[in-house]
Formats: C-alpha cells, sequence, structure tokens
C-alpha cells in the first residue's frame, strides 16, 4: 500500500512550516541576536512603535500555525492518510517559504528591515539567510516530496503529525516567554493614555519603574516573582509581555 498525503495535511504542513520559519526569525532575531525588529527602517527611535509592531507580527504568525494545526486534526479526523515523509517535505517547503518571501519582500522590495541592520554589508547577511534557510529548505523539501514512498502510513504519519505539532508549539511557547534571568515586564498603553494612569496602573501591581518612552506609554517595570501583571489589562494596557500575548520578546529589548 503507497502512503500519500492528503491536501488538508499537506496544506497544513505549508502553513506549519511557515509559522514555524516566522517564530524561528522573531526568537533567533528579535529575542537572542536581537538584530533587527520587524520594522527597524521605518521609524527606528520610536520604541513604542517597534514593540507593537513585533507584537502583532507574533500575533500573525499564532493565527497562521493555529490554522495549520487545525488542518492536520480536521484531516486526520476526516481518515486522509498521511505520509511522514511528505508531511516532512511539506513543512520543510513552508519553512523556506517564509524565509524567501519575507527576503523578496521585507529585506528588498519594501526595506522595512534587514537580517542585520547594524552590518556594514547588509546585503551579504540578507543573501545568507535567503540561500541557508530559504533556497536550502525549499530543495531538500522540494527532493524530499517527489521520492517514491510506500509501507503503511499508519506508524510514521502519527510520529511526524506529533513532531509537527510539537515543534509548533514549542515554538509558540518560546515567544511568549520573557528571559528567565529578568523581572522586567514590557507594558505597551493604548494610545492618548495619560502617564499619570499609567502609572497609576503600573502602582495598581506593586511594579517599580525602569524606563518609560517619552509619551509615557511604553513602560519597563520590575515586578515581584509571581505577580499577575495581566491585570494591566484591566487599566488601558494592550500588550504585556509574560502575559500569555504574543509580546515576550518585548522583555529582550536593550533600554
Amino acid at each position: 500500500m503507497s502512503a500519500t498525503t492528503s491536501p488538508g495535511s499537506r496544506w497544513a504542513g505549508y502553513l506549519l512550516g511557515f509559522s514555524l520559519g516566522g517564530f524561528f526569525d522573531g526568537i533567533l532575531l528579535h529575542q537572542i541576536l536581537q538584530w533587527h525588529h520587524l520594522l527597524s527602517a521605518i521609524n527606528s527611535d520610536d520604541l513604542r512603535f517597534q514593540v507593537a509592531a513585533d507584537g502583532y507580527f507574533h500575533a500573525f504568525m499564532y493565527v497562521v500555525a493555529g490554522a495549520g494545526l487545525w488542518m492536520l486534526w480536521r484531516s486526520w479526523r476526516g481518515g486522509g492518510a498521511v505520509s511522514g515523509i511528505q508531511l516532512t517535505a511539506a513543512l520543510l517547503l513552508g519553512f523556506g517559504a517564509w524565509h524567501v518571501l519575507d527576503s523578496l519582500l521585507s529585506h528588498w522590495l519594501l526595506g522595512i528591515h534587514r537580517i542585520r541592520m547594524d552590518s556594514a554589508s547588509p546585503l551579504f547577511w540578507d543573501l545568507l539567510w535567503f540561500v541557508v534557510f530559504g533556497l536550502v529548505p525549499i530543495l531538500l523539501g522540494w527532493w524530499m516530496g517527489s521520492r517514491p514512498t510506500g509501507g503503511s502510513p499508519g506508524k510514521p504519519s502519527v510520529v511526524a503529525a506529533a513532531l509537527a505539532t510539537l515543534a509548533t508549539v514549542g515554538a509558540g511557547t518560546q515567544a511568549l516567554q520573557p528571559p528567565r534571568d529578568r523581572e522586567f515586564t514590557t507594558v505597551l498603553f493604548a494610545p492618548g493614555t495619560a502617564p499619570g494612569a499609567a502609572l497609576e496602573a503600573m502602582s495598581l501591581v506593586g511594579g517599580r519603574l525602569v524606563w518609560s518612552d517619552p509619551s509615557g506609554e511604553l513602560l519597563v517595570i520590575e515586578t515581584d516573582p509571581g505577580t499577575w501583571t495581566s491585570t494591566l489589562y484591566r487599566h488601558g494596557a494592550i500588550l504585556v509581555s509574560g502575559a500569555g500575548l504574543p509580546a515576550g520578546c518585548f522583555d529582550y529589548l536593550r533600554v
């Protein structure tokens, strides 16, 4: 019996791979290496603007990942045969597609950021990322997908689907997390929030001000371990790092 991949599971693989590419960039380049923000080349002096853009970028990746997981579950529940090799090929194609799209659109067409904003040769890093994380996964995925597969689709497909799910959930969870060696929380309040109102909200959770942007709408605060900073949403905050929304990378900002 030949193990094939249903159209639904194949598209699930594309979407999950695409979201993994976005999470990979966000975790490695935004959080760990801190080489750029999503809109580093636009209004770079406005940290509030950069923080919001990164948060909404991660929110979009969660939507894509959620759609991919839903399609994978729906395909599986519908009885579609899932080849482990073909699903892995779809993941690689989606992962590479994210980096090709990011390079063509974000780096070269729109110019909203480069891989290394502080490099004297930004094109070198753009091309390196384009080849290593874009073209190579696409070529590998195409090669794997074009190979004939055989055998029972049962056990390998279960393993592949489980690994794809775990990788996506793991990457998404990591994107939510603030750094463990800090007790800082970054809070973004709605536009027009008075500085006094933001400071009052901070005091309600026992926070201590570490840094604020000139508008007073973006605060970095220090809180005691175990503080429920999510309560700030009830007092005008629209994004709170580490509070269960795609804002964990905010605590990695150098201020």
